[in-house]
């Protein structure tokens, strides 16, 4: 099987590879910001929450129920700076993993991905991890919303996480991204392998 990749393309590409795992499992998971409310741990993410509090019919009360999920629609994500944090690093998300699939498949294609698609590649790389970037540097401002005080001992604000810490996926996300940015994006300029000019 024939590859389209120079030697340093097939670490780019495992790279690359990684990178978008690391970011799209990040930006998945709902660990971003932990807390506690009622005594039980809570955590955030962009889009998802672990443990959320719901009216008790039978006792008439507020409990805690120990589950995560998807907030009910879009505008049900806490403030607008964590929506706009979830399309940017969705987005970004995207991207890596598209450059990512593609760079894989040139292992096993032959003239997939020529020295110039490898640029494009790389630049494509560079703007996935910024988005991704911007996402992580938006999230904060969202730390001022009326579920993250009621987590973090009503103490948060902007950029002050109060009683709470921020999780392992946000971490995770931003790793990758700037991997991404900055590692993927230089060894994607020698990916690809020159390519034969055929006189005709």
């Amino acid at each position: 099987m024939a590859s389209s990749l120079t030697f340093p393309g097939v670490v780019w590409a495992l790279l690359s590879f990684l990178c978008a795992a690391t970011s799209c499992v990040g930006f998945f998971m709902p660990y971003w910001l932990l807390g506690s409310q009622m005594g039980k741990p809570v955590s955030f993410g962009t889009f998802r929450r672990c443990s959320y509090p719901v009216r008790d019919e039978v006792r008439g009360g507020t409990v805690m129920l120990e589950q995560c999920g998807r907030y009910a629609s879009f505008q049900g994500i806490p403030s607008l700076e964590w929506r706009i944090c979830t399309v940017a690093t969705g987005t970004g998300c995207g991207l890596l993993l598209l450059v990512a699939l593609t760079a894989l498949m040139g292992c096993c294609v032959t003239d997939l991905i020529s020295r110039t698609i490898g640029r494009v590649a790389g630049g494509i790389q560079f703007v996935g991890g910024l988005l991704i970037g911007s996402g992580c540097a938006l999230y904060p401002l969202g730390w001022d919303s009326e579920e993250v005080r009621q987590t973090c001992s009503n103490s948060s604000d902007q950029f002050d996480l109060g009683s709470c810490e921020i999780g392992w996926a946000y971490y995770c996300t931003g790793a990758g991204a700037v991997v991404a940015m900055l590692l993927c994006s230089w060894m994607a300029c020698f990916a690809g392998k020159k390519q034969k000019h055929y006189p005709y």
